[in-house]
């Protein structure tokens, strides 16, 4: 199968770049930017692209790619900070501009008949994304611009005659990015065009190369895998059983921070796809020790050291330990392919103690949430689980704000329910990505039978994305949202206020911590 690979200088639209390679039929991986020549040759990559990242290239502490991957005769595209490292190298120059860039811009393609640019090939003058401060002012000798904006002259360039033969191409704006226009076509262009890769990358494809990749690491071990009934952890004990069949023994943990009868609900849909799960009822331990603990970081952690607790407990032979990581999950808490700049812990990613028994197995970590949910498809999985909404690792211990009790959970749990319900009946559950209720630590004054009251405010979030990077407030109906409100002040008790989350991701995050 042939492959490109993506070397990651920090930008957050990294795992997009491998995304949208994917979309094209391609199979990409993603590897830091300082990963050596050598590195590369035994990864037989067709091409590489070198990201974006925050910092600026002419920096005393700028990060730079191993200059062999320019000798490896295979072309290459550098995006937006990569662009600038292609300009450094090759001798051009590189600096801060008056003017930054940010958002939507237009560029203007250089049209030279007698050297035409199989990069912008079928592309016209139209809107790009930008996003940066700094911009090429010299260009590299051998190098020619092939469209400019108007704060940027050399907005894209690439190598020419005798440096023409080494394919090398830059772009200041960002092509995995949905505004710019002609993206995919652009990345179809290099990829397919300049590279002659052939497009044959699949679900199908990405799970038989998982399938025997489990095998391998597997061995003849026993593996144990922590089940939530969710799309994630599903999708990922499903593959693994495919790979080592009763050798994997699935644990449902109910941790006291699950959604209304979902230990019930999980139990009796795990039962009927043919997984071995036991049931470990671990509610009062991790009450207990979340107790009088208000950061969402020290909840994250404590959840995640607990969690491994409990697996190791429940250890007869096991030695791996599969989890349903996903990307937007590690690319929010560590920097693990470069430089990118953690966000929040995920419990089962930052927040894992170092030091644990258990070696990790996660087949679905390089993989955006639309694309498991392909990937269960192709290995038979029902659609009513495979559409459910994402829901956190450390469970509503992130949707109830501050200090987390029994109580208040109960209440989150009773309010969460009736939303959910309302989404599902009026039709608008499958038309949001994600939808869940947030019980805040404040209280407010309100009037019930006329009395005063001084209860809970609870927020209601519901998002439009396609794969968690990014997400946009969904515009649910006002009637709706006062229906729903309404029925979760009349029926629970505790709540007395309900608002409604209109913020989108970024300069917020989807959950509230």
């Amino acid at each position: 199968m042939q492959s490109v690979l993506v070397l990651d200088f920090g930008s957050q639209y990294t795992q997009l770049i491998a995304r949208r390679i994917r979309e094209l039929g391609i199979y990409s991986e993603i590897l830091p930017y300082n990963a050596s020549t050598v590195t590369i040759r035994e990864h037989n990559p067709k091409a590489l692209i070198l990201s974006g990242g925050p910092t600026s290239i002419y920096e005393e502490s700028a990060i730079l790619p191993d200059g062999g991957i320019f000798s490896l005769g295979i072309p290459v595209l550098g995006i937006c900070y990569g662009l600038q490292a292609i300009a450094k190298h090759f001798g051009g120059e590189v600096a801060g501009s008056l003017k930054h860039e940010f958002g939507r811009a237009k560029i203007i393609v250089s049209h030279d008949d007698e050297h035409e640019s199989l990069l912008f090939r079928d592309i016209p003058d139209s809107d790009v994304w930008m996003s940066h401060g700094d911009k090429v002012t010299k260009l590299p000798e051998g190098f020619r611009v092939t469209a400019s904006s108007g704060n940027s002259e050399m907005c894209a360039i690439e190598s020419f005659g005798s440096k023409g033969a080494l394919k090398v191409y830059g772009l200041q704006f960002h092509p995995e990015v949905q505004h710019t226009l002609y993206g995919k076509q652009l990345l179809s262009n290099f990829l397919i065009t300049i590279a002659g890769i052939k497009p044959d990358w699949s679900s199908k494809s990405f799970i038989e190369h998982k399938i025997e990749e489990i095998g391998r690491k597997a061995g003849n071990d026993t593996v144990i895998c922590g089940i939530s009934g969710g799309v994630d952890s599903t999708v990922a004990a499903v593959m693994v059983s495919r790979a080592i069949g009763k050798r994997l023994h699935c644990v449902f943990v109910d941790n006291g921070l699950l959604r209304k009868n979902e230990a019930e609900k999980v139990m009796s849909f795990l039962s009927t796809i043919g997984l071995r799960v036991s049931l470990v009822n671990a509610s009062d331990l991790f009450l207990k020790r979340l107790k009088n603990v208000a950061s969402p970081e020290k909840k994250r952690k404590i959840i995640g050291k607990t969690f491994i607790q409990v697996f190791e407990e429940q250890m007869a032979h096991e030695k791996f330990l599969v989890q349903g990581t996903l990307y937007p999950d590690v690319i929010e808490s560590v920097s693990v392919n470069g430089p990118s700049e953690t966000i929040k812990s995920h419990h089962n990613v930052g927040g894992l103690p170092k030091r644990m028994k258990l070696k990790l197995i996660e087949p679905l970590r390089e993989l955006f949430k639309d694309e498991v949910r392909a990937a269960g498809r192709e290995l038979g999985i029902a659609e009513d689980i495979l559409m459910r909404h994402p829901f956190p690792g450390p469970g509503l211990s992130v949707r109830v704000l501050g200090s987390v009790n029994k109580e208040r959970l109960d209440i989150l749990r009773e309010a969460d329910e009736i939303y959910i319900e309302e989404l599902k009946s009026s039709g608008l559950y499958q038309q949001v990505w994600q939808a869940f209720a947030v019980l805040l630590p404040v209280q407010s004054v309100g009037v019930m039978g006329d009395k005063r009251t001084y209860e809970n405010v609870l927020a209601l979030r519901a998002v439009e994305s396609t794969d968690g990077m990014t997400a946009d407030w969904a515009q649910l109906p006002h009637d709706f949202l006062a229906h729903v409100s309404n029925r979760i002040i009349n029926e629970v008790r505790g709540i007395n206020r309900v608002a409604y989350d209109i913020s989108s991701k970024p300069p917020a995050t989807i959950e509230w911590e």
